[in-house]
C-alpha cells in the first residue's frame, strides 16, 4: 500500500455536504396536495383505513420509496395516484419542503402539489383510505399548532412485557462502557405538534404543515 499523503486526502475530500448513513433510515415521500374550492385553496387530507398501519390517523398521500422510483418526487406522485386516484397529469409539483429525519428512524421527503381536479373526481383507494377531507390553507396560516415535548431516549435493550425476557442490544459490560449505559439514556426532546380540525392532525403530518406555513409566510 502506498504511503498516505496529505495531497491524496485533499483530492478525496470536498467541501460538499452529503447525507450519510441513509441506509439506516426508512425512506418515504409524501405529497402535500392543494386543491381549489370556491376560489380558495385547501389542503387535502386522508384518514387512514382502520385495517392498515396507524389506522384512523390523518396523513398526506405518500409512502415508501421503491427501488424502481427514480426520485422521491416520483414516489410522491405515484402514491398520490394510487391512494387518491388522481392522474399524474393532474398533479403540478409546486416545490419542496424540508426533508424530515425522525427519531423513529424515518426519513421523509415532502413536496407541495396542486391537484388540477375536484374532490368529486377523485377515486379514493378504500384499501388504504377511509375518507378524504379538506381544510382551508387560511386556517393554518391563522392558527398556530399546539406543541408538546417528549423525551427521546436510547434504549440499550428490548423488553418483552409478556415473557419478561430482555434482549440486549448493546453489550455494555462486554465493551467496558460505564455502567450508566446499561439503562436508557439521552436528554433529547422531540416536539410533537397538533392541529384541531374536524379531525385531530398531529405528529409528522402536523410538522409538514408547520413547515409549509413557515415557507408561505417568509
Amino acid at each position: 500500500m502506498k504511503k498516505l499523503t496529505i495531497e491524496h486526502i485533499k483530492k478525496q475530500l470536498t467541501f460538499q455536504t452529503n447525507e450519510s448513513y441513509l441506509i439506516d433510515y426508512f425512506q418515504s415521500s409524501v405529497l402535500v396536495p392543494l386543491i381549489e374550492i370556491d376560489g380558495e385553496y385547501h389542503l387535502v387530507f386522508e384518514k387512514r383505513a382502520a385495517t392498515i398501519r396507524q389506522g384512523g390517523e390523518i396523513c398526506f398521500p405518500g409512502g415508501k420509496i421503491d427501488a424502481t422510483d427514480i426520485s422521491p418526487q416520483v414516489t410522491a406522485i405515484r402514491e398520490t395516484n394510487e391512494e387518491l386516484g388522481c392522474s399524474q397529469e393532474d398533479i403540478e409539483i409546486l416545490g419542496t419542503l424540508d426533508t424530515l429525519i425522525m427519531p423513529n428512524g424515518m426519513m421523509v421527503y415532502a413536496y407541495v402539489g396542486l391537484l388540477k381536479t375536484s374532490l368529486e373526481e377523485l377515486t379514493v383507494s378504500a384499501d388504504e383510505v377511509e375518507k378524504v377531507f379538506t381544510v382551508p390553507v387560511a386556517y393554518f396560516l391563522e392558527t398556530a399548532p399546539i406543541a408538546y415535548h417528549c423525551q427521546v431516549l436510547i434504549h440499550p435493550y428490548l423488553f418483552d412485557p409478556q415473557t419478561g425476557e430482555k434482549e440486549i442490544l448493546l453489550p455494555v459490560e462486554e465493551l467496558g462502557l460505564p455502567q450508566r449505559y446499561q439503562e436508557p439514556w439521552g436528554a433529547g426532546q422531540q416536539q410533537i405538534l397538533f392541529y384541531q380540525t374536524e379531525e385531530l392532525i398531529w405528529g409528522l403530518t402536523a410538522k409538514i404543515i408547520a413547515n409549509f406555513v413557515a415557507e408561505i409566510k417568509k
